[in-house]
């Protein structure tokens, strides 16, 4: 976010999911160096089982009130009271936090080279996390296990089009992107390339950078009784 306007896009971000691994590891913004390693190696494809509905959250709150002043409030993750100064530290702010309420997503995942975490740190780690996990924002608790299966395919498109349908998944061909270059049978029918800028400089705490991935539809089959 760079400003007061919380966007979402469509699919899940890299940042997201690198931050979502992170957190199950029990890792923090401090560990910048281990979040942006493994957000080299992090290969990823989604897909939209439902898109949900958009939904706007509108925040006020004055900073110049009494009981808002900086020695007497503050926020933090970590147990101590961080205080405000400059441009932002006063006055009425407001925000437009946007969310996908309701929607569901299905993930393959992979990460390259054989550095830690691996691929089997990450799966125990999401089932067993060492910290609450939420998705994108700390209001937003997952409403089941993050991790489906573990398993080996072709690709991580293949993963996607043999993940069965669950009963909330919305019926005919769904919308998915992958990274550029990881289709195994070939560029889908239809498919186009879009730009994403959805890294993260942990470091600085911004986003940066711009690369391609792919997006079109795959149709999977059956259904299972989830």
């Amino acid at each position: 976010m760079v400003d007061q306007r919380g966007v979402v896009q469509a699919f899940p971000a890299l940042s997201m999911l690198v931050g979502l691994i992170g957190n199950a590891l029990g890792w923090d913004h401090r560990d910048g160096a281990k979040l942006g390693a493994l957000q080299d190696r992090l290969r990823y494809a989604a897909r939209i089982d439902r898109p949900g509905s958009a939904l706007v959250d509108y925040q006020t709150v004055d900073l110049g009130k009494d009981w808002m002043l900086p020695e007497k409030s503050g926020w933090t993750t970590r147990g101590e009271i961080a205080g405000r100064d400059g441009a932002s530290s006063e006055g009425t702010h407001q925000r437009y936090r946007h969310y996908r309420a309701d929607s569901l997503h299905t993930v393959a995942a992979t990460l390259l080279g054989d550095d830690s975490p691996s691929l089997d740190d990450v799966a125990r780690a999401l089932n067993e996390p060492l910290r609450p996990l939420f998705i994108g924002r700390k209001c937003c608790l997952p409403a089941a296990p993050i991790l489906v299966r573990s398993g080996e395919w072709s690709s991580l498109v293949d993963a996607l089009a043999e993940e069965p349908r669950t009963r909330r998944t919305d019926p005919g061909p769904l919308l998915c992107t992958w990274w550029e270059g990881d289709d195994a049978t070939g560029v889908l029918p239809g498919s186009r390339a879009v730009p994403v800028t959805d890294e993260r400089d942990w470091s600085n705490q911004v986003h940066v950078g711009r690369r391609m991935m792919r997006e079109g539809r795959i149709d999977p089959k059956g259904a299972s009784n989830a």
